[in-house]
């Protein structure tokens, strides 16, 4: 079957960088798709030179053979993660004891169960279970851009590397989302502050217990965001113009996450959380369309303006309005640290400016969304001032637009000519 059956048909358009639109966590990208620097290269070449030198003995077999390990590992970065999740997981299982007296059961499930009862305490111990979940996405992210989603994207007739890696970027964020923005929707449903009700966040606060789905959401939240903030420390270029944005806004949401969890602000993290995926679920929808030059990109592109603008504006600042008329009201407001009643007069300004500090980077981008709308609506144009270069490795781009008679330009003979 052609892989264009599976293409809806491509639209004339002057130029795509709908796709190029960098915003919140689908634009980090993996560590098989960071941009490949010469000292890598070198270090390969170098390792490839040693390899198909002859052995003399065993310790020269045995360098070969740490030699084979790193030249495999920086091929298939999914690798590593891989046997660290083996061997965690392996010994766990071997024990025969699979309770919460093996030191391995805080690193492979939830701890702090509360009895026989769906509730579970918080504890030192769940940051075991952060850090080896941050494994566990990064060998799920590495694994399936290179077995499943660098195939599919050739399948769809992706061409190019560099696009080829912004489309396994996108759909990576478009299972993950799709996953993680539900499954908020659904604790949230079976709670008392659906729809995004305000008042319960602060009803029943202290919420020092937590039910068993609603810790399993938060702390794979915390481990997520935290692999994909590692991820972005490690990008030695700066890929695009509002890169301290995007670090700014990784520091803010790090920080909500950590203060709501242990200061027990999770039923108000649950609502943001549920705001950030939803939203990045359709942008990273767009964006993918965008890349496979489908006509469905402008319709979907509003459709992710809309859902931008109602969940990180409008239902945003409906928790920041709460903050201010119901955080004092409804509920203790008390500092109390032995029933840990930390709602009070200290937390008040620290909550309110760091959601303040997320909604002004949201503003930030929303300006630069409503631009690219802008242009799409009337003027027929998906640009995005702040986009990365849209390739390093492709042909030179085109513009095609009607007022050439649909003829392509080449944009550097263009640039050769005004020079000369």
């Amino acid at each position: 079957m052609s892989s264009n059956f599976l293409r809806p048909p491509v639209r004339q358009r002057r130029t795509s960088s709908v796709g190029a639109i960098n915003l919140g966590d689908t634009t980090v990208p993996g560590l098989s798709t960071m941009k490949e620097s010469e000292h890598s290269k070198t270090a390969a070449e170098a390792r490839m030179r040693a390899l198909s030198e002859s052995s003399k003995g065993d310790v020269d077999l045995l360098k070969k053979f740490g030699l084979t390990y790193r030249e495999m590992s920086y091929r298939h970065t999914w690798l590593t993660p891989l046997l660290i999740l083996a061997v965690v997981y392996g010994s766990y299982l071997l024990s025969g004891n699979l309770t919460a007296s093996n030191p391995l059961h805080s690193f492979v499930a939830v701890s702090y169960q509360i009895g026989d009862t769906d509730m579970y305490g918080k504890g030192i111990r769940d940051l075991c279970f952060v850090l080896f979940y941050m494994v566990f996405f990064t060998f799920l992210r590495e694994f399936l851009m290179e077995i499943a989603l660098r195939p599919l994207a050739s399948f769809l007739g992706i061409v190019g590397e560099h696009k080829m890696k912004r489309v396994m970027e996108q759909t990576y964020s478009i299972i993950y989302y799709g996953i993680s923005g539900p499954f908020g929707l659904y604790i949230m449903y079976h709670s008392d502050q659906w729809f995004f009700a305000t008042a319960p966040m602060y009803a029943t606060f202290p919420d020092i217990n937590i039910q068993f789905l609603w810790k399993v959401f938060y702390l794979g939240q915390a481990a997520f965001w935290t692999q994909q903030a590692c991820v972005l420390v490690l990008q030695l270029e700066k890929p695009r113009k509002d890169f301290k944005e995007l670090v700014f806004h990784h520091v803010v949401t790090l920080a909500l996450i950590w203060l709501s969890y242990v200061f027990h602000f999770t039923k108000m993290g649950l609502a943001i959380y549920i705001t950030m995926d939803v939203s990045d679920f359709f942008l990273s929808l767009s964006k993918t369309l965008n890349y496979m030059d489908s006509s469905l990109t402008s319709p979907f592109f509003i459709l992710f303006v809309a859902s931008w603008t109602y969940l990180r504006h409008y239902v945003n600042l409906k928790i920041l309005w709460s903050v201010l008329t119901e955080f004092r009201t409804v509920g203790d407001f008390v500092l109390n640290y032995a029933t840990q009643q930390y709602k009070c007069w200290i937390s008040l300004p620290i909550v309110f400016v760091l959601i303040s500090a997320l909604q002004l980077v949201n503003l930030y981008w929303l300006f630069l969304i409503l631009r690219i709308l802008y242009r799409i609506l009337f003027k027929g144009i998906q640009k995005d001032d702040r986009s990365e270069t849209e390739s390093e490795d492709e042909e030179p781009k085109t513009l095609r637009s009607a007022s050439n008679g649909g003829q392509d330009v080449n944009i550097n003979d263009s640039k050769n000519k005004k020079e000369n």
